[in-house]
């Protein structure tokens, strides 16, 4: 699957899936923006892009190289990335129009959205690494959670069986 199509069913998903009223405030989209790094900082720096901010944006093409990671897998945009990309380009018009206007035209895909996470890098960084820190954390829970629960049925199997072995038959 390409990014491209992945991009078009996540916006139609999420559309479709957006039932309130566009009146109605959604706390969770509110904070789902805050956690993507979707704020009015962001917003007015992207509106100021232009055709010429990609076509003219100094980068090597190295073809696909920089996309394979191990076994020749490809991985374009990490989770946290297609997330950011998806709503910056629901709230963002302008972007979303000059993607339209760009690839795969002027551009390939994944180098439009290299250069976006490039241009933008200094207003993402923190948010990118606390959503990194957060599933590290969330990760190292379920561990636990795992481990715990492990423990948790060996010590009643114990407990049961030193009763079972206690326990006086009956004839």
């Amino acid at each position: 699957m390409n990014l491209s199509s992945w991009f078009r069913r996540s916006v139609s998903r999420d559309s479709k899936n957006n039932k309130n009223p566009p009146d109605q405030p959604q706390p969770h989209h509110q904070e789902q923006e805050e956690f993507l790094g979707i704020t009015h900082q962001l917003i007015d720096h992207v509106k100021s892009f232009t055709l010429e901010t990609f076509k003219n944006f100094p980068i090597q093409d190295n073809g696909d190289i920089e996309a394979q990671t191990s076994y020749n897998v490809r991985k374009d945009l990490s989770d946290w990335q297609e997330r950011h990309a998806v709503l910056v380009l629901s709230k963002v018009k302008e972007l979303s129009q000059l993607r339209f206007k760009l690839c795969p035209r002027h551009l390939k895909e994944e180098k439009f959205w290299r250069i976006y996470f490039m241009l933008v890098n200094s207003y993402v960084a923190e948010y990118e690494l606390h959503a990194i820190q957060r599933a590290k954390l969330q990760s190292i829970a379920m561990k636990d959670e795992k481990t715990s629960d492990t423990c948790a049925y060996e010590v009643e199997m114990a407990e049961r069986n030193q009763a079972d072995s206690v326990a006086p038959s009956t004839p």
